[in-house]
Order: structure tokens, then C-alpha cells, then sequence
């Protein structure tokens, strides 16, 4: 194992901002005390916390990339892309995430609709207690409103009851494409990782041509060690780095003290023998 895979970072969580329950300066100094040497706030489809993440990283003396993690369509599954090192204030970029944010009142409105047929009233309202920034309601806003009233006793139990795929609370949602998540990312000077890559539900094939199709339109990167990867896919995806020439990222995809298992700064390091994306993206540590 090189020096540079030896780097405490973690570059993937996410505040309240989108739909993490601490502040961005929280997230700093909880990063800190566990150690982290490198962080980057990865809210989904919103980087309006990136200037006081950035300063709030500093001020513990730790490097920090801008980041993002945009929402994807793939194959009928949502797919996310993080974007890494980009600069904040590129227009293409900020109106591209917009556009993705859009539907998303919509569609937890859909969600209450469905969760009212089975007798759970209010659950819009209730979600957006939750909410920090009401542009990014989100299922998880939902799960969290579902514990508070008593009906679930954890948010896990809450997206198996209610908030999967055939659930009353399920609404689907097409977001951006994988070539302009990439695209965007690129043109603001930043590196685009497949995130937690486990995670989705697709074949072999149908996994081989989402890597294909990433790398063909600027893809650079893939998470191998993440909060919801095991030791094993730990070894796998860091195989897959290896196939498709790709640098290999690490992050906790932390949301919260009360919800998480893997709290920040505390995952393995990276595999040895690959290229991690913090040496694309040197020049861009702040």
C-alpha cells in the first residue's frame, strides 16, 4: 500500500443542507475529531453548503474538495454520481442541479397521497418539519416524520414498509441523465465517482454497462470503500477500479448521529495498488 492511499478521507456525507440532520460546520468538527485529513460535503443535487463547508474545513486544519452527489436515471434505477473538486460557482453546473431539484415537491406530494390511502394523514406536512431546505424533500424526510409519530420505530423499518419499490409511499422519479451528471461535473473542473456502486439492484450486464457508459462519457472514479459496501465488496470494487481504469474514492455517506451506522472518518483505508481520486484532484484542495 502507497503513502497516499494511507489518508484518512472521507469524501462523501451530507448535512442539513439536503437530508442530513447536522449543520456543515457540525459535520467539520465532528470530521475533525475522528480524524478525518481530507472531507468533502456531498449534498444530494445542492452544493449551497460548499462555502461554509470549505471554511469550516480550514478552520480545523483539514484539506477539503467541494462536492456534490447528483441523482441519476440508469437502466430504470436511480444511480448517484459524486462530483468532487469542482468549482462551486459554474453556472452550467448550478442550473443543471436545479433542474434535478425540480421535481421533488411534486413528488413527495405523490408520496403523502399514497401513504393517506392507508391511513397515514398529514405526512407532507409532517416531512417538511424535518426539512432544512424545503427544495430537497426527500424520502428520508418522510422516514424520519414516520418515526417521530410513532408508526415506525426506525427509518429502516420505514423504507421496508412504506417507501421501497411497490410500497404505498413509493413514487419513482426521473432525474438527471448519467452523461449530463458527468458532464457537468467535468465542466466545472471536478472528477464524477459512482457512488456505493452495491447498492444497486442490477445484473452483471447491466453493471458492466453503467461502468462502460460512465468511463465513455468522462467518468473518473468509483467509490470502493463506502459506508454500505462490505469487506468482500470492498475487494470487489476495488477489482472493478482496476478493469475500468478508475481512481478509487472513500466516504461514510454519513447522514446523521441517530441514523447512521458508520459515522465519519472511521472506515478502512483503501485497497492497495490503486490510484485514489485525491491524487486527480491535487490541485484542488483547499
Amino acid at each position: 500500500m502507497n503513502a497516499s492511499n494511507i489518508l484518512n478521507a472521507d469524501l462523501h456525507c451530507h448535512s442539513v443542507v439536503s437530508d442530513g440532520t447536522l449543520t456543515p460546520e457540525a459535520l467539520a468538527e465532528r470530521a475533525r475529531r475522528n480524524g478525518v485529513e481530507l472531507w468533502s460535503l456531498t449534498d444530494h443535487d445542492e452544493i449551497g453548503g460548499q462555502h461554509r463547508a470549505g471554511a469550516a474545513a480550514r478552520a480545523h486544519g483539514m484539506g477539503y474538495l467541494t462536492g456534490t452527489e447528483i441523482s441519476v436515471t440508469f437502466a430504470g434505477e436511480t444511480v448517484h454520481i459524486v462530483g468532487l473538486g469542482f468549482d462551486p460557482d459554474d453556472e452550467a453546473l448550478k442550473q443543471g442541479l436545479a433542474r434535478t431539484r425540480g421535481g421533488r415537491a411534486e413528488r413527495a406530494q405523490e408520496m403523502a397521497q399514497g401513504l393517506a390511502q392507508v391511513g397515514i394523514h398529514g405526512a407532507f406536512e409532517g416531512a417538511l418539519r424535518f426539512v432544512g431546505n424545503p427544495d430537497l424533500i426527500s424520502r428520508t424526510h418522510f422516514a424520519r416524520f414516520l418515526v417521530d409519530s410513532g408508526v415506525c420505530k426506525e427509518t429502516n423499518e420505514v423504507f421496508r414498509r412504506f417507501l421501497t419499490e411497490g410500497k404505498p409511499g413509493y413514487v419513482p422519479h426521473r432525474w438527471a441523465s448519467l452523461s449530463n451528471a458527468v458532464q457537468w461535473i467535468s465542466g466545472a473542473g471536478g472528477v464524477a465517482v459512482i457512488a456505493h456502486p452495491a447498492r444497486y439492484k442490477f445484473t452483471p450486464n447491466e453493471e458492466y454497462a453503467l461502468f462502460t457508459e460512465f468511463k465513455a462519457h468522462g467518468g473518473r472514479a468509483v467509490e470502493v470503500v463506502t459506508g454500505s459496501h462490505t469487506a468482500q465488496e470492498y475487494v470487489k470494487y476495488a477489482e472493478t477500479a482496476r478493469e475500468f481504469g478508475l481512481a478509487a474514492s472513500r466516504g461514510s455517506d454519513f447522514h446523521s448521529p441517530d441514523e447512521s451506522h458508520t459515522d465519519l472518518g472511521t472506515l478502512p483505508y483503501l485497497p492497495g495498488k490503486l490510484t485514489p481520486v485525491w491524487e486527480l484532484l491535487e490541485d484542488r484542495i483547499r
